[in-house]
């Protein structure tokens, strides 16, 4: 492929080009749009550019769609005003791999690829999932970038706290972090989730920064997206715990879920796309030492809800989600299938092969200044395996009844210390009966 050397070197001419200062994008980052295949291009600038463009292709920039940019003011005491720019690419052909670069004739960005995902639902389809990754101490991140290089992944899922904070500085934390996870972020999608480090004037740098499906909706709250075998559900856990600003968005985000997974269990969308995962940022179970009021209470909000109202455990067993991923304390921890303290395990032997509840497994170790959060000594029954290394988690979903991750360990050069298969012949709601039969 001779063309491949004098065609990078236009693109990297075309990419450097000269750009009137403040108006040069930064900041690159892609998302998935609300149809899980479309791609939200996002990034930066500090003053009005007049137009928001990205230019793409397979073997030039012959494509040219047109977006729009927001004026983002921090709420900090300097008041940092930037522009954030986005715009969805919807005309693109399927597993196939483009060149793009974003900006305006007062400044473009270099050339960055991505892949899109094959044609249809039922392809094997591979993530990165983490929460919990600073801009300090993100131990993670050369051994994640090193993955993309590699093509390891169709999607990246952060499951809430970044930079540590985003707001922090007047927002140039937050725009340090964003450099950082550039060489990740650029070139596959980053996904996310809201955490309590992103909390600061009602989460408004989350908001600002993270494009996600639902945006219009719920400015990347909350959202759902289909990708192959899976139907994704993205939640806002810190509804539960900052209620100084309202509870309308809890109620708003109940609301929706309930909505979502009514359409995600009817016959024709399950089977289409069996899997249901669900991530979100504080765990319902977890044996750290953390005294805190979250999941290590019988009563955790998020599990049980707030005076019995909007619990989300109860929602997981009805309509049979059958994988949920945290971050939050900082460790991994893989837990039996159970629902409300009771483990449910397929069988003895083979505990993850048609379970007769929920998953959950905590990957909150990607690595932050706060560093790891210890365990309790003794470990619950319903623990299945618990590590203190920092690092991240690998997910993949082969087809409708076989689904494998496995968790690497940074600070053992990327060894994999714990994987697992869960395996469900068939999908469908947990069964009130099976909570008679505790293994």
């Amino acid at each position: 492929m001779r063309w491949i050397r004098p065609f990078l070197f236009v693109l990297y001419w075309i990419g450097t080009s000269a750009s009137d200062e403040g108006t040069q994008p930064d900041q690159i980052h892609l998302s998935y749009a609300d149809d899980g295949c479309g791609i939200v291009v996002s990034w930066v600038t500090q003053n009005i550019t007049g137009e928001s463009v990205v230019e793409y292709g397979t073997t030039s920039l012959n494509a040219r769609t047109e977006g729009r940019s927001s004026l983002f003011e921090d709420g900090g005491n300097e008041t940092r005003r930037m522009y954030m720019h986005g715009v969805h690419l919807t005309d693109l052909q399927a597993d196939t791999r483009y060149f793009y670069h974003c900006g305006s004739d007062r400044g473009w960005s270099d050339i960055f690829t991505f892949k899109t995902p094959k044609a249809g639902n039922k392809w094997p389809m591979r993530v990165a999932m983490y929460g919990d990754m600073g801009v300090v101490n993100a131990q993670s991140l050369t051994r994640l970038q090193e993955d993309v290089t590699r093509g390891m992944y169709d999607a990246i899922i952060h499951v809430g706290d970044f930079a540590y904070n985003l707001d922090d500085d007047n927002a140039r934390v937050g725009d340090h972090f964003m450099r950082q996870i550039e060489p990740v972020a650029g070139y596959v999608p980053y996904m996310t989730c809201p955490g309590n480090h992103e909390q600061e004037y009602n989460f408004s740098n989350y908001k600002a920064r993270f494009v996600m499906p639902n945006y219009d909706v719920s400015e990347s709250m909350f959202y759902s997206w289909n990708f192959s075998f899976v139907h994704f559900i993205s939640i806002n856990t810190e509804a539960y715990y900052y209620l100084e600003y309202g509870q309308q968005p809890l109620s708003n985000q109940w609301q929706w879920l309930i909505g979502d997974l009514e359409q995600a269990t009817k016959p024709g969308a399950r089977a289409e796309h069996p899997w249901i995962i669900l991530y979100g940022h504080r765990p319902m179970y977890c044996s750290n030492r953390d005294t805190s009021r979250d999941c290590r209470q019988v009563g955790d909000v998020v599990r049980v809800g707030i005076e019995g109202v909007f619990g989300i455990e109860d929602l997981l067993y009805k309509y049979g989600v059958d994988l949920a991923v945290w971050g939050h304390q900082h460790s991994y921890e893989r837990m039996f299938p159970m629902y409300n303290y009771t483990v449910l395990n397929g069988s003895a032997e083979e505990p993850y092969v048609n379970p007769r509840g929920p998953v959950h497994f905590t990957t909150g170790s990607a690595g932050c200044q706060e560093e790891l959060a210890p365990f309790s000594e003794g470990q619950p029954e319903w623990s299945a395996f618990r590590a203190l290394d920092y690092g991240y988690t690998r997910l993949t979903v082969f087809n409708e009844t076989h689904l494998y991750w496995e968790q690497v360990s940074d600070d053992q050069n990327g060894e994999i210390i714990d994987s697992t298969w869960l395996v469900r012949d068939k999908h469908g709601p947990f069964l009130r009966s099976d909570l008679n039969n505790m293994t």
